[in-house]
């Protein structure tokens, strides 16, 4: 039987799919400012979020959402004052999200594969009204790179210049950052936030070794990040395995692919 013809498999491929697109289209600017780790630290900070959510009893994308949006802004604002702190600070959320969440969830009694469908994904339980959450954000995020992208790659390019030029660089960072973050809030269900930037910054990695322009990186990351979000739940599907790993792993492949014919290219 096919899987399409399941109906919560059209639902995740449609989530897939739709983080798949909104994920690199956030990423390709985090990539072109060498800040690749971001997304990890934003997904730690998220990881508390999860935790605070299922200790109260409220949505957990709603507070991971929260506390991914506040991360973010710490780590923005601790960048602007240099590369040391930005590296510290960036240690500080890794280890603070992780003990926080430790913290919450040994407060309360959390069911452990409610907690793993949030660390690690579970993407073929997301609902109907999971979908439209992710598929409204997912425009935004969208709408948004693509309305500023000439701003924010005059920014993620060279910050000097761009400051020299009369753009409102600190606005435009914390904007990255903070759209960043609801990217991975989204990004939950699909690949969990522990692995979420992943998807951030994988599929850009990859099309970079490639592309020649900054316009071709970002069409093609996001075709890129669309097509690996459904070939990972396709394979996940008929072998049987969780969909977040196969993402991944799909991603991870396509990168050393891309890096392997960049390298054959050049000896040529």
């Amino acid at each position: 039987m096919s899987f399409i013809q399941y109906e919560f498999m059209q639902r995740a491929l449609i989530a897939g799919i739709l983080v798949g697109l909104a994920a690199p289209a956030i990423g390709v600017y985090i990539v072109q400012r060498r800040l690749s780790l971001l997304g990890d630290g934003i997904g730690h900070v998220a990881f508390t979020g999860v935790a605070a959510g299922l200790v109260v009893g409220v949505s957990p994308i709603a507070t991971a959402l929260l506390f991914a949006l506040g991360g973010a802004a710490v780590i923005e604002v601790l960048r602007e004052r240099g590369r040391a702190a930005s590296d510290v600070a960036l240690a500080v959320i890794f280890y603070g999200g992780i003990a926080g969440a430790v913290f919450l969830l040994s407060l309360g009694d959390i069911s452990t594969v409610n907690l793993n469908s949030y660390l690690f994904g579970s993407v073929v339980t997301v609902s109907g009204s999971d979908v439209w959450l992710v598929a409204g954000v997912a425009v935004l995020v969208i709408a948004f790179t693509f309305a500023l992208r000439k701003q924010l790659f005059a920014v993620a390019y060279d910050e000097e210049v761009a400051r020299v030029s009369g753009l409102p660089v600190r606005t435009l960072n914390l904007a990255i950052a903070l759209t960043s973050a609801i990217a991975i809030a989204i990004s939950a269900r699909v690949v969990g936030v522990l692995l979420v930037s992943s998807l951030l910054v994988l599929p850009v990695a990859a099309v970079q070794q490639v592309t020649r322009s900054f316009r071709s990186t970002v069409v093609s990351g996001l075709i890129l990040g669309a097509t690996l979000s459904a070939l990972g739940l396709i394979v996940a599907y008929y072998v049987d395995v969780a969909p977040a790993a196969t993402i991944v792993l799909s991603s991870i492949m396509a990168f050393g692919l891309a890096s392997l014919f960049r390298d054959r290219k050049t000896i040529r």
